[in-house]
């Protein structure tokens, strides 16, 4: 299985490719052959395709062609002018993004507002998703998380960057300067910055209400769903959306991984990656 440090032998640009989608210029990653496999990050600020998946992009690639896009608003998918960011400009976008790339169906997995994307995408054009993989998926209702109230509202400055991977990551061993400091520049964008905070202004909890699909769309969600959640997330915590997500979609399992938050792909990425193929394999 591909590690950490041999995905990254992937050149992320060498990789990158542009459409206008939906006319937005809009950047993504895609590598490998096979099935298409489309990959949706999550809401962090200074987030991008990349730094969301290099710990298993490669290893995916192996076996997918594997189609990494930054959202609408986040790193280099930048609108030209005001749009209305929430779940239906997110879904559609990614729903476009296919199109455009003349992909009739697809397996997807998402991260936290990702996973709430890709369950939306599968409410909305059921034909177009085969199997969803949400890992600290958002995407059901609730009251908002402290620890996502506090990544939402993050302020930029390199301490309250590093506050908010200190919250990331169960393993305070990858908190690094170096990974601090390549996240804060990306946040300190002027577009991207004035992006993230147009995405969850107050009160934060429209933002959870916004990208929760109601509890007859959940039911109707006819697809193999594998719910992967660090036991130990504090942004999107295990008891708060996948325990009550098992109560609600009709065909879904749940991996829960020990000594782990919310970054499962990069603080458990071998067992991870073994988890999402042996589920995506089960469709051949």
């Amino acid at each position: 299985m591909t590690t950490q440090t041999e995905s990254r032998t992937l050149d992320p640009d060498a990789i990158g490719r542009r459409l206008t989608v939906m006319g937005v210029d809009t950047f993504f990653h895609d590598a490998g052959e096979g099935p298409p496999l489309l990959l949706l990050h999550g809401s962090g600020p200074g987030v991008s395709a990349w730094s969301n998946w290099r710990p298993i992009y490669a290893a995916l690639a192996e076996r997918y062609r594997v189609i990494a896009p930054d959202q609408v608003g986040f790193n280099r998918t930048q609108p030209d002018g005001p749009v209305r960011y929430g779940r239906k400009l997110w879904t559609d976008h990614a729903l476009a993004l296919l199109d455009e790339l003349g992909i009739e169906r697809c397996s997807v997995i998402g991260n936290s507002m990702g996973g709430a994307i890709a369950l939306s995408m599968a409410a909305a054009r059921p034909e177009a998703v085969d199997r969803l993989v949400v890992m600290g998926t958002m995407g059901i209702g609730g009251p908002i998380p402290s620890g996502l109230a506090e990544v939402w509202g993050y302020d930029p400055s390199p301490a309250a960057m590093r506050r908010l991977i200190e919250l990331f990551a169960y393993d305070q061993s990858i908190v690094t300067d170096e990974l601090v400091q390549m996240r804060y520049e990306a946040s300190v964008d002027p577009i991207v910055r004035d992006a993230f905070a147009a995405m969850f202004p107050e009160p934060r909890q429209n933002g959870v209400d916004d990208l929760a699909l109601s509890d007859e769309e959940l039911r109707t969600l006819d697809k193999p769903v594998l719910l992967a959640h660090g036991y130990h997330d504090r942004i999107v915590p295990f008891e708060a959306t996948s325990l009550p997500l098992m109560d609600v979609l009709p065909d879904v399992q749940l991996h829960a991984f020990g000594e782990s938050g919310h970054w499962v792909m990069i603080e458990q990425p071998r067992p991870f990656t073994t988890s999402v193929l042996a589920f995506l394999g089960e469709g051949d």
